[in-house]
């Protein structure tokens, strides 16, 4: 662990931060402009999905949203789902307390605002190195922030200029993405019961029940067999 006493927050730190995170946030461009597009054809406005994207800043929980959103809007869904896609940043973010607790509660809260999978990794890994300046992690995340921001936008303002999208199968275009997020989740053959349990708890509630409520059953009775899995 750090020691508190030469934890700093730095311009330099900041900087270094931007430029490890840059090529990370291009490669991840994609992602942006898809989730754009799917909002475009899922009929939100851009003003509506640059605002998602400002405030939301998670692009599971958005991609979801965008996948879930119907008229009319699910709320109740959106919510449980969006809390359970998002737990994980409990422990993500308090494993970032050795540097982020010493340098006071503003620079804390306003750097875990921009937290997210990749700035927390590049984050972890520059603690572990040694690394003490803290302002690292908001210089990465700001990046990513500002790079999801404008690909989400311009994703969007693509999406709302082709008329028939279906033509092109780019209304497959949030399943396609979801799909490629999964990939680099797996880890080997431990992670197949859960996933198996979600599938079929999933494909059962739809068959039961009427609107959203599958994909929350499916996530929450994966989620509960991995945790019981791993405390047992």
């Amino acid at each position: 662990m750090a020691d508190a006493s030469k934890i700093t927050f730095t311009r330099q730190g900041f900087r270094r931060g931007v430029t490890t995170m840059l090529p990370v946030a291009a490669g991840l461009m994609v992602f942006g402009l898809a989730l754009g597009l799917a909002a475009a054809q899922k009929g939100l406005s851009t003003l509506e999905t640059g605002l998602m994207s400002a405030i939301v800043f998670a692009g599971a929980s958005q991609m979801l949203a965008v996948e879930l959103w119907d008229h009319p809007v699910p709320l109740v869904t959106l919510a449980v789902a969006t809390v359970i896609i998002n737990l994980r940043y409990l422990m993500m973010t308090a494993a970032l307390a050795p540097w982020l607790a010493p340098v006071g509660p503003g620079r804390a809260y306003g750097s875990l605002f921009f937290t997210a999978d990749e700035n927390w990794a590049l984050s972890i890994a520059e603690m572990r190195r040694g690394g003490t300046d803290a302002a690292f992690h908001l210089g990465a995340g700001l990046t990513l922030y500002t790079v999801w921001l404008l690909t989400t936008i311009a994703g969007h303002l693509s999406g709302a200029a082709i008329p028939q999208p279906e033509r092109f199968g780019l209304d497959f275009v949030a399943v396609a993405t979801f799909l490629a997020l999964l990939v680099p989740m797996w880890s080997g053959r431990r992670d197949l019961p859960p996933w198996l349990i979600a599938a079929v708890t999933a494909t059962a509630v739809h068959a039961l029940l009427p609107g959203t409520w599958y994909l929350i059953a499916g996530g929450l009775a994966g989620s509960l067999y991995g945790a019981w899995r791993d405390v047992r």
